[in-house]
């Protein structure tokens, strides 16, 4: 079996299994555009994201990820259902209890709290693009007045809040992104884009100012190919001590 669907409170969630299983695992939390429902997902059907899955799998990775109710941005009930579906694989899979976490864009606003919540099952963490702060994020699309009108909607939907309060708590408040943390930590910023630029500027202060924990990698994206080496090369840096 490559991989199986299953259910969490009725979101649909997929373990992909290695041919020959090292005993160590990597939940996924997407960005956005992350899906996954009975039959597929988007890393499943994404080129480039499935080729990072079948590296994964080739190095004995256990691998497995929720739809965490889609454009959550973050809410506690993503982040609550992150606990479960680890508790779930914890007790139906063979695996090392302290598991490695790879998120993506939207997906590290939820991997930052299970950080905080989760550190002693958690052995390092490879975030790719993150968006680390909402405030700064909102920000950031301010002046793209569809997209900031879109990301305002989505946010008040997830959180269950009036857009103008949303507004209100993001940026009337002094958000201090951080990074603080014993859990090794990757970044990988892929540099397309005015955007991907701006992000990392917030990243390298956030180097600054928190732990030496933390390393930032920069990639053009022409070479896109090389990343999945790069996470698995970090990953088993951190798997001497069981």
């Amino acid at each position: 079996m490559e991989h199986r669907n299953f259910q969490l409170d009725t979101e649909w969630s997929m373990i992909h299994y290695p041919e020959k299983p090292t005993g160590f695992g990597i939940l996924i939390i997407g960005d956005e555009r992350h899906f996954v429902d009975e039959h597929t997902s988007f890393w499943m059907q994404n080129e480039g994201k499935m080729a990072i899955i079948n590296k994964l799998k080739k190095a004995g990775y256990t691998i497995f990820y929720s739809n965490l109710y889609g454009k959550n941005w973050g809410n506690q009930k993503a982040v609550d259902l992150g606990k479960r579906l680890y508790q779930y694989v914890m007790r139906t899979e063979i695996l090392n209890e302290k598991i490695h976490l790879f998120a993506e864009g939207m997906g590290a606003l939820v991997a930052l709290e299970l950080m905080k919540t989760m550190e002693s099952n958690i052995r390092s963490v490879v975030l790719i693009n993150p968006i680390l702060s909402l405030q700064n994020h909102l920000k950031q699309e301010k002046d793209h007045k569809f997209f900031y009108k879109k990301l305002l909607e989505e946010i008040s939907f997830s959180y269950k809040k009036d857009r103008k309060d949303i507004e209100k708590e993001l940026f009337e408040k002094t958000h201090e992104t951080t990074l603080k943390t014993k859990i090794p930590v990757k970044m990988i910023q892929i540099l397309s884009g005015n955007r991907a630029y701006r992000q990392s500027e917030l990243y390298q202060k956030i180097l600054k100012n928190d732990h030496s924990s933390i390393s930032i990698c920069l990639i053009l994206p022409e070479k896109n190919e090389i990343i999945g080496k790069k996470i698995i090369d970090f990953f088993k840096s951190y798997e001497q001590v069981l």
